[in-house]
């Protein structure tokens, strides 16, 4: 999808989820002929002209102010994430760096290893698999023993039934996988390798595709989620996200469970099962 294709879409959503009455505008008696509000609504509430906002919605105001992106931010009511996605699209950075497949210095993958028995998975922007330790692959899967091309989180979770094995609450991570890759989207709308697997998901996958056509943004850094292995059952795992200094494209999600808690001992018996197997 093209940047300015991308803007208008996210612009287009962000319109179609707000009525009149969430923005304290008067209800007009009548038929609407569209979700949300109508563009005339928004330009009033952002302060700018109609002319103005439709460029902007068009893709073709791309040298939009700061003062005129946050005003608009403001009246479609964007949260923080959304706001940065906004101006991301529409003032882009250019990064050679995004055209590469991410890799990871000896020392990161030497790292990881040191880590386990802590599961711990470096992935790349668009959630690229690029090393993960011992305990990562038996909390997930062997990305690793898979066809490079495969090695993708939201590939995986979308094509490959495992997944829906070790996420309890497949639909709630998946739509959040989705988002992660939306919001990448949005800082490398010309990356290939992010348009082929967009592509290929769209066409495999009625799942991703709805998820796709939600344009949600959500960026990875702390949470918890609910994991499921035969050999222990369901756990509640923790997750934090750690981006090396000096590898701005990757990050580092590090799994562990609550101290005393039942998910920890599972954990620990599942570490000694590893061992052993």
């Amino acid at each position: 999808m093209s940047r300015p294709q991308e803007i208008r879409e996210f612009l287009r959503s962000r319109r179609a989820r707000l009525t009149p009455a969430d923005v304290g505008l008067p209800i007009k008696t009548g038929s609407r002929r569209v979700a949300g509000l109508r563009r005339e609504e928004l330009a009033m509430l952002a302060g700018v002209s109609v002319d103005y906002y439709t460029r902007l919605e068009q893709g073709r105001a791309t040298g939009a102010s700061e003062q005129v992106l946050g005003a608009v931010a403001d009246a479609l009511r964007l949260d923080a994430l959304e706001r940065r996605h906004l101006f991301a699209l529409v003032k882009p950075v250019t990064d050679a760096a995004g055209d590469r497949p991410p890799r990871a210095r000896a020392a990161v993958r030497m790292m990881l290893d040191a880590l386990d028995p802590v599961p711990a998975v470096l992935h790349g922007p668009c959630l690229e698999v690029v090393a993960m330790n011992r305990m990562g692959k038996v909390l997930l899967d062997d990305f690793e023993a898979m066809p490079p091309g495969e090695r993708n989180m939201v590939r995986w979770m979308f094509l490959n039934p495992k997944a829906r094995s070790v996420y309890p609450d497949w639909d709630e991570v998946a739509a959040q996988m989705v988002a992660i890759l939306r919001l990448a989207a949005g800082h490398d709308v010309h990356n290939p390798r992010l348009a082929l697997l967009v592509d290929e998901l769209t066409e495999r996958s009625p799942r991703f595709a709805h998820f796709w056509d939600d344009y949600m943004v959500f960026q990875h850094t702390h949470g918890t989620k609910r994991f499921h292995h035969d050999v222990v059952g369901t756990m509640s795992i923790n997750y934090e996200s750690l981006v090396p200094p000096t590898d701005p494209h990757l990050s580092l999600i590090i799994y562990s469970a609550a101290t005393g808690s039942p998910s920890e001992e599972k954990l620990r018996t599942l570490a000694s099962w590893a061992d052993n197997r």
